[in-house]
């Protein structure tokens, strides 16, 4: 049963918080399901965010149920552009976020759900997690062939991942998520999780890559709706507490103060994509002159987002040295972004005038170094 997280319910939810925080007087007695009424990455992992820090979740655990319109969340330590297809993201209005625990990268829509446990750190316990999931939607569909993996995936019909796993232990809280694929765009998921980026070298996290499956694909009745509400009865069975799903709104102060500065620097680039670890591009690709095909080659090095070295090198007698160093010199220091390199064609073009040549190779050489951003 679904209730609105009114302000009487905070009363005797939330407790021992360590900001102030008006209204938030009793204490919790038993263990807490939420559910976002957003449908925004960022807003939903500043839930995360907020329960994490300022619950005290000793004898009170928390399930909490999010689902996002289209994103695709990188894990803390990993490399988007290894990841995912940005230009297509951008394309299609695909939100792009991190995530502050680690693992692989997901995708999410209306169709997936996600589940987060929050608990101490000594009662942090992934698998048995999973095996409540699991018995949950065997209460609601008992054929199901569904296990959880050493890995701490959901696999149906042992093949088809249908769950991914991730979490993070703090000092006294932890927390484990996890997806659950019940109506996602497989196609939409299958090509943004493809990165047609070339020549990076990097030491991020990389996710390994899986067969997927939807659970209404194998039985039309494990709707979004139907399997939440399973596995809220069996976490409130688990646990003897009351199975109704509080709905809460992660922008209201009221009740969780400060979280929207929690979510505003979640969409940051510096976030989202300065906290990338150090990487390096090593590409090339052919231009066309009186007829033919000339390499140009490029180096670059990025750390924190922002571009450390550059080297493109081209032949003397179709780009002069002197100009590939004032491309060189102009990139370093800048985002490793289409919209800064867009900027820096324009800054460069003022130094010319008026060589039109000269600016058609400078938007050229741009064009497709934007192509690997």
């Amino acid at each position: 049963m679904l209730i609105p997280f009114s302000m009487k319910n905070c009363f005797q939810l939330l407790c021992n918080l360590k900001v102030p925080a008006a209204g938030f007087k009793d204490t919790v007695k038993s263990g807490l399901i939420l559910q976002s009424v957003s449908n925004d990455v960022y807003q939903n992992l500043a839930v995360e965010d907020w329960i994490h820090d300022h619950m005290n979740l000793e004898a009170k655990p928390v399930l909490f149920f999010w689902r996002n319109s289209p994103s695709v969340v990188i894990g803390r330590h990993q490399n988007p552009w290894q990841e995912c297809n940005l230009n297509l993201m951008r394309e299609e209005g695909v939100k792009l976020a991190r995530r502050r625990s680690g693992g692989g990268t997901v995708y999410h829509d209306m169709g997936n759900i996600n589940l987060t446990f929050f608990t101490t750190k000594k009662k942090y316990d992934r698998m048995e997690n999973l095996k409540l999931v699991v018995k949950a939607l065997k209460a609601v569909q008992p054929q199901l062939d569904v296990r959880a993996t050493k890995r701490f995936d959901l696999l149906l019909d042992g093949q088809f991942k249908i769950s991914g796993t991730a979490s993070k232990i703090g000092k006294a809280a932890a927390y484990h998520h996890c997806t659950l694929l019940c109506s996602t765009d497989g196609t939409f998921l299958s090509s943004l999780l493809k990165s047609p980026y070339q020549g990076i070298r990097t030491t991020a996290t990389a996710s390994t890559p899986a067969l997927v499956k939807n659970l209404m694909e194998k039985d039309p009745t494990l709707t979004c709706e139907a399997v939440i509400n399973a596995i809220a009865t069996e976490y409130a069975t688990s646990h003897q507490i009351d199975d109704h799903i509080h709905l809460i709104n992660p922008t209201d102060e009221t009740l969780f103060p400060g979280i929207n500065s929690i979510a505003k620097e979640l969409q940051t680039w510096e976030w989202i994509y300065g906290k990338t670890p150090k990487f390096s591009v090593n590409t090339s690709f052919n231009v066309l002159y009186e007829h033919s095909h000339l390499e140009v080659k490029v180096f670059i090095d990025i750390k924190n987002g922002r571009i450390e070295i550059c080297n493109i090198e081209a032949p003397d007698h179709w780009l002069p040295l002197e100009i590939r160093d004032k491309l060189n010199s102009g990139f370093i220091g800048s985002k490793f972004c289409p919209i800064e390199t867009t900027m820096l064609t324009s800054v460069l073009r003022r130094t010319c005038p008026e060589d039109d040549e000269l600016h058609g190779k400078w938007n050229m050489l741009c064009e497709k170094i934007k192509g690997i951003m």
